[in-house]
C-alpha cells in the first residue's frame, strides 16, 4: 500500500494486540496503530481524522464489541469495523455482522485477517467511487447510459421516469416498455421491503439495502440498491434516482461459504464422535465372539446373531457420517465389481417390500478396479434404498453393471467425465421420480424430500464423495411420475487381475503363555480384551492409562511381551506413552488401537507400530494383530 493506514485497536490484552499487529505487518500492510481499551478512549480516538480502519475484540471488562460498533457506526459510518474475536460462534458472526461489522475474524484463524483488511479497504475504495459516480449521474444524465449499475429514477408514485441501459440488461425490460409503469409492480418487488425503503428514504434523504426482484423472463435476482432523495427548488421531495448492482452471485458464493464452515465444523465434531462410539461399541464384537464359544442353543446363537447385524449397523453408520464429513479414502484394493452382487442381493430379498421386484443384470466380465470394497457396497445400498424409498406401492428395482470406453467427444462434453475405459453401474426404479428443483438439489447435504426421522439427507451427498473419491461421476435422470435413473461411472482397469480376498486362517492364533499389557481408559474394553486374550492362550496385565502403563512396563518389563495399547486416554495418551516405554525399552512390541480410522492411528504414533486396530474390533482381529506384534 502507497500510504500508512492508520488503526484503531480496541483490546484489553496486551498479547493479543501485538499478535493482531505482527499479523498485519507480516502482510506486508503499512499501518500507525493506537491501542485502547475503555470506552471512553475509543470514543476521543473516533474522532481522530486520519483514522482508516477499527479493529475491536468482541469481549473487554469495560466496552463490548457490540458497544462499540454501534457508536463507531454513529460517529464515523465511513470506517470499517472489524470484530477480531477470540470466540468461536456462529451466531456472534451474524450479529456482529447484522449490526454493521465489515468482517469477522477469530484469533486462532488470525491468517484472515490481511485478507479481510484489503477487502475492507477495497470497499472503501468503493464506495468512495461510488458517491462520486452519484454525483456524476446528476450532473451528466446523458452518460448513464454507459454506467455498469442499473440505474432508475421514480417519481414519488413509484412511477418510473428514467431507465438506462444496464436496467434494460439486468431485467429484460426496455426502457419504452418500462416508463410510466410502477417499479415495484414491474420487477415484482415485495411490497412490505419497498415501504420499509421508502419510509426510511422520506426520514433520512437516503436508503442503502438489498432487495429481491424477478427479472421479465423470470429469474430472481437480488440487488444492492442505493436510493438518494431529489427535492424541487422548494424543498419538495420530487423524484428517486436509484442505482442497483446484482449481487446474485456474491449471495450465492457467501451461502456456499457458510455451508463449507458448517462442513468443517462437521468433521470436526464427527471425529470426536467417532472416537466415543466406536469406543462403546469396541467390547460388543469381542464379548460376542467370546458367548459363541458357549454352550448356547438356536435361540441363542439367533440373539448374537441379532447383536452382531445391530452393532455392523451401528458401525456403518459412524463411517457413513465420517466418509461424508471427512472424505476417508478407505482400503484400495482391485476387485470385480460382481463380488458385491451376491451381500446386496441378500440385502434387497431380506429386508425390501416384497411388492418390489428386484433384477440384477451383472456380467461375468466386468473388468476390475482399484476401489475400498466397503465404500462402493455402500454406494450400491444407498442407491437402492432410495429407490425402494421412491415406491412405497411397490414397483420395478433394476442394477445393471456393463463395461463402457468414453471417449474424448464424451469427455468434452462432460466437464466431470475423463475418456478412457468405465465400468458403469444403472439403478433404475419406477417410483415416483423428481422434479428439476430437487434434482438441482439432490446432492446437497441434509436435503431430504422423506418425512421427519425417515432419512438424514445425507446418502446421496456420500454417495456422490465416495463415486467421486474414486475417480468417477454420477449422471441423474428422472421426472415426475415417471421413476428415476442413477447412472454411476468409475474408472475401470482392463486387463488388470483383480486381488482375491485373503484367505482366513483356520482358526485364531492362541499364544504360548505371553504376556500382553493392555492399555485402555475405557473398564469395559479392558476387560473383554483381557478375558479374549487369557482365553487364548496369554496372560494379561492391564493399565487405565499411559503414566500406569509405564509403571508396570518398568516392574515387569523382562516378562512382558508385547503392549496393547488406546492412542487418546487421559493423563497421558497413547503416543507420550510409547515413547516412555521406549526409552525403557526401545525394542518394545506394541499395537496401537483407536476410536478413529487406522490412518489417524499411524498419524499420531511416534512410529514402528507391529499393529493398527481400529474400534470396534473382532476377537479375531485382536489375536491376530498381537500374533504379527510377537511374530
Amino acid at each position: 500500500m502507497s500510504q500508512e493506514l492508520r488503526i484503531l485497536l480496541l483490546e484489553d490484552s496486551a498479547p493479543d494486540a501485538e499478535l493482531t499487529l505482527r499479523e498485519l505487518r507480516r502482510e506486508g500492510i503499512a499501518f500507525t496503530a493506537k491501542r485502547v481499551w475503555t470506552e471512553a478512549e475509543f470514543r476521543a480516538e473516533l474522532g481522530e481524522p486520519a483514522l482508516g480502519l477499527i479493529l475491536a475484540d468482541h469481549a473487554l471488562p469495560s466496552c463490548d464489541g457490540l458497544s462499540a460498533l454501534r457508536l463507531a457506526h454513529q460517529e464515523r459510518p465511513e470506517v470499517p469495523f472489524i470484530v477480531v474475536s477470540g470466540t468461536p460462534g456462529e451466531e456472534l458472526a451474524i450479529d456482529a455482522l447484522h449490526h454493521g461489522a465489515t468482517d469477522y475474524v477469530l484469533k486462532q484463524r488470525l491468517s484472515r485477517l490481511g485478507p479481510a483488511v484489503r477487502r475492507a479497504l477495497l470497499g472503501v475504495q468503493e464506495h468512495r467511487q461510488r458517491q462520486q459516480a452519484e454525483e456524476q449521474v446528476r450532473a451528466q444524465a446523458s452518460l448513464l447510459d454507459l454506467a455498469h449499475d442499473a440505474v432508475a429514477v421514480q417519481d414519488m408514485n413509484g412511477q418510473i421516469r428514467y431507465w438506462n441501459k444496464a436496467f434494460e440488461r439486468l431485467s429484460g425490460w426496455t426502457a419504452a416498455e418500462a416508463l410510466g409503469k410502477p417499479m415495484a409492480a414491474l420487477l415484482q418487488m415485495n411490497t412490505e421491503a419497498v415501504a420499509e425503503a421508502t419510509a426510511a428514504l422520506l426520514a433520512q434523504g437516503e436508503w442503502n439495502g438489498e432487495l429481491d426482484l424477478v427479472t421479465r423472463a423470470g429469474r430472481r435476482l437480488t440487488v444492492l440498491s442505493r436510493w438518494s432523495l431529489m427535492r424541487d427548488a422548494q424543498g419538495r421531495p420530487e423524484a428517486v434516482p436509484t442505482i442497483n448492482t446484482d449481487i446474485t452471485a456474491k449471495k450465492q458464493l457467501e451461502a456456499q461459504l457458510l455451508r463449507a464452515q458448517r462442513l468443517e465444523s462437521l468433521g470436526f465434531l464427527a471425529s470426536g464422535i467417532a472416537h466415543d462410539l466406536n469406543n462403546a461399541l469396541a467390547p460388543i464384537p469381542m464379548a460376542v465372539d467370546l458367548l459363541r464359544t458357549e454352550r448356547l442353543d438356536q435361540a441363542g446363537q439367533k440373539l448374537l446373531d441379532t447383536v452382531t447385524a445391530g452393532m455392523k449397523r451401528a458401525t456403518g453408520m459412524l463411517q457413513q457420517i465420517l466418509t461424508f464429513a471427512r472424505g476417508l479414502e478407505g482400503k484400495r484394493m482391485r476387485l470385480r465389481l460382481q463380488h458385491l452382487v451376491k451381500d446386496l442381493q441378500r440385502v434387497i430379498q431380506d429386508t425390501f417390500p416384497k411388492a418390489i421386484q428386484s433384477r440384477l443384470r451383472v456380467p461375468r466380465n466386468l473388468w476390475p478396479m482399484v476401489g475400498d470394497p466397503t465404500q462402493l457396497f455402500q454406494v450400491l445400498l444407498n442407491l437402492c434404498l432410495n429407490a425402494r424409498d421412491a415406491m412405497p406401492q411397490g414397483g420395478n428395482l433394476t442394477v445393471t453393471m456393463e463395461n463402457t470406453l468414453l471417449d474424448e467427444q464424451y469427455a468434452a462434453m462432460n466437464p466431470e467425465a475423463k475418456a478412457g475405459p468405465h465400468l458403469l453401474v444403472t439403478v433404475t426404479d419406477t417410483g415416483t421420480g423428481m422434479t428439476e428443483e430437487v434434482k438441482r438439489r439432490l446432492f446437497e447435504p441434509f436435503f431430504t424430500t422423506k418425512e421427519p426421522g425417515k432419512g438424514t439427507g445425507l446418502g446421496l451427498r456420500t454417495t456422490l464423495s465416495i463415486v467421486k473419491g474414486h475417480g468417477g461421476f454420477v449422471q441423474v435422470l428422472s421426472e415426475p411420475h415417471k421413476g428415476s435413473t442413477f447412472k454411476v461411472y468409475l474408472p475401470a482397469e482392463p486387463g488388470a487381475e483383480a486381488e482375491a480376498p485373503p484367505a482366513g486362517p483356520e482358526g485364531p492364533p492362541r499364544g504360548h503363555g505371553e504376556l500382553v499389557l493392555v492399555v485402555d481408559d475405557e473398564a469395559a474394553v479392558r476387560c473383554v480384551c483381557q478375558h479374549t486374550l487369557e482365553r487364548h492362550g496369554y496372560r494379561v496385565l492391564t493399565a487405565s492409562h499411559g503414566a500406569e502403563a509405564v509403571a508396570l512396563y518398568a516392574q515387569h518389563w523382562a516378562g512382558i511381551a508385547a503392549v496393547l495399547t488406546d492412542m487418546i486416554m487421559p493423563i497421558m495418551d497413547g503416543p507420550a506413552a510409547i515413547q516412555a516405554l521406549r526409552s525403557l525399552e526401545p525394542r518394545v512390541r506394541v499395537v496401537a488401537m483407536s476410536g478413529q480410522s487406522s490412518e489417524d492411528t499411524a498419524k499420531v504414533a511416534v512410529g514402528g507400530l507391529r499393529a493398527n486396530l481400529t474400534k470396534p474390533f473382532t476377537a479375531a482381529e485382536l489375536l491376530q494383530a498381537v500374533a504379527r506384534a510377537l511374530a
